[in-house]
C-alpha cells in the first residue's frame, strides 16, 4: 500500500485545461442529444422493417448491414454523451483488476501487443461505473498500441493508495492506483501538457486514425468519477499513465444467477402484447416511430408532446373504462414539462402508474436511478424493436 503526499501543480494551466474541456463537452453533448433522436428514428425504423419482412433475403441482409453500422454510430454517440456533462456515472463497487484485465484483452485482441498484468492481491474495489471506466481504459490501451506500431508489451499494475492530504483535484481518502506503461515513442516535453486537450495529436495528418478525442474522453470520465489521470513520459522510452480512482467501502457484490427466459420472452425476439400505451415525446418523428412499433406489437397507442397534455390524457383515461396500461415518458422536453415532473404528478393521480423513462442524454440522475423516481423501467435512445418490446412487456405484465 502506498501513501502519497501530492506535489504542487500549476493551478492556472489546470484551470485553463478544464475550461477548454468543459466547453468542448457542452458542445458535444448538445450535438449528441440531437443526433441521438435522429439515430433513434433510423434504428427503430430499420428494426421495425426487419420485423415486417421475410428473413434471409437480399433486402433483409442489406437492412441488417445498415443496422449494424447504426450500432457503431450508437457507440460513438454514447461516447460523446459520456464526454459531455450528461451520462451520469452509475457507480457501484467494482473489481477493478478484473475490469481492466478484460478491457485489455478486448483492446489488444488480434494485435501485435502483449499485455503483462503485474500480480496484485487484495486490491480494493473501486467505486465506479464499470462501462464508463471500461471505455476510458480502452482509449488508453488504444493509445498505447498506436505508440508501438511494431508491437510490444503494455504493463499494467495496481496498488491500494491513501492520499493523506488534498492535491489540486482530489480530496484525501482511499484510492486505487492503476499504472499503464508502454514502451512506445514517448511524448515530447513540449506536448506533455496538451495530450488531454480535445483533438490534440502528435501524429501526422495522414496517420490520424481516430477522432482525436480518446485521451480527452478518458480524462473526462475519470474526472467525473472523482479520480485523476496523469502521465510520465520520455521520448524513445515510452509513457506511463497513472490513474487514481476512489476506492469503495463495500465489497463487490456477486452477480446473481441469470434467470432462464420464460417461454414468452426469447432472447433476440420481439414480444407482442395487448394494452393501451401513452407515449410522451417532443420529437414528432419519435412519436411516429413509437406509434408504429407499438401498433405492430399489438398495442393501442396515444401520444402527447409534453407533460401537461400527458397528465390531462391520463386523468381522462383513468376516469373512463379504458385506462392506460403503461406510459413511456421522454425525460427532456424542450419548453415543456419533462419526464421527472410528469411522473411525480402521475404518482399523485395514480400511485400504481406503470411508467418507463426514455432518454438519450441528460444531466439528471433519473436515468441511473429510475426506480427511485417512480419508474418501472428505462429505455435508452436509440432503441431497437427487441429491447423496446421486451421491457414494455415486463412493465405491462408486472403486478
Amino acid at each position: 500500500m502506498n501513501t502519497i503526499t501530492p506535489a504542487p501543480t500549476h493551478h492556472n494551466d489546470l484551470k485553463q485545461q478544464l475550461r477548454q474541456l468543459e466547453s468542448i463537452a457542452a458542445l458535444s453533448g448538445g450535438i449528441a442529444h440531437d443526433y441521438n433522436n435522429l439515430l433513434t428514428a433510423i434504428m427503430g425504423n430499420l428494426s421495425l422493417a426487419l420485423e415486417t419482412m421475410d428473413t434471409d433475403t437480399e433486402v433483409s441482409h442489406l437492412i441488417e448491414n445498415a443496422l449494424a453500422a447504426s450500432r457503431i454510430a450508437k457507440t460513438l454517440t454514447r461516447t460523446l454523451i459520456t464526454f459531455s456533462k450528461g451520462g451520469l456515472p452509475t457507480k457501484s463497487p467494482t473489481d477493478i483488476v478484473r475490469l481492466v484485465e478484460n478491457t485489455a484483452a478486448f483492446s489488444f485482441s488480434g494485435s501485435n501487443i502483449r499485455c503483462e498484468m503485474v500480480p496484485a492481491s487484495e486490491i480494493w474495489p473501486a467505486h465506479v461505473d464499470a462501462q464508463q471506466i471500461g471505455q476510458a481504459v480502452h482509449n488508453l490501451m488504444i493509445n498505447a498500441a498506436e505508440s508501438m506500431p511494431s508491437g510490444g508489451t503494455v504493463k499494467i499494475s495496481f496498488e491500494n493508495t491513501i492520499l493523506d492530504s488534498p492535491n489540486t483535484t482530489l480530496p484525501p481518502g482511499n484510492y486505487v492506483h492503476i499504472a499503464i506503461e508502454d514502451h512506445g515513442v514517448g511524448i515530447p516535453v513540449e506536448n506533455i501538457d496538451k495530450i488531454f486537450d480535445p483533438y490534440f495529436s502528435t501524429k501526422a495528418k495522414g496517420e490520424q486514425k481516430g477522432t482525436g478525442l480518446g485521451l480527452s474522453i478518458s480524462h473526462s470520465i475519470i474526472a467525473k468519477h472523482g479520480g485523476e489521470i496523469t502521465v510520465y513520459s520520455r521520448v524513445g522510452k515510452g509513457s506511463t499513465f497513472h490513474i487514481l480512482l476512489p476506492a469503495s467501502d463495500d465489497l463487490v457484490k456477486a452477480e446473481p444467477p441469470k434467470k432462464k427466459p420464460t417461454p414468452s420472452v426469447q432472447p433476440g425476439k420481439a414480444i407482442t402484447g395487448r394494452g393501451k400505451i401513452l407515449v410522451m415525446d417532443d420529437e414528432v418523428m419519435i412519436l411516429e416511430l413509437a406509434s408504429n412499433m407499438l401498433k405492430h406489437l399489438g398495442y393501442e397507442v396515444d401520444s402527447a408532446e409534453e407533460g401537461e397534455t400527458a397528465l390531462r390524457k391520463y386523468k381522462a383515461a383513468l376516469s373512463s373504462s379504458a385506462p392506460y396500461d403503461a406510459v413511456i415518458l421522454d425525460l427532456t422536453i424542450k419548453g415543456g414539462m419533462g419526464g421527472e415532473d410528469t411522473i411525480r404528478r402521475l404518482k399523485e393521480i395514480d400511485p400504481l402508474v406503470k411508467a418507463i423513462v426514455s432518454s438519450g442524454y441528460s444531466e439528471n440522475p433519473v436515468v441511473a436511478n429510475y426506480a427511485d423516481y417512480g419508474f418501472r423501467e428505462v429505455v435508452a435512445k436509440p432503441y431497437e424493436m427487441v429491447e423496446f418490446s421486451q421491457k414494455l412487456h415486463r412493465v405491462v405484465n408486472a403486478e
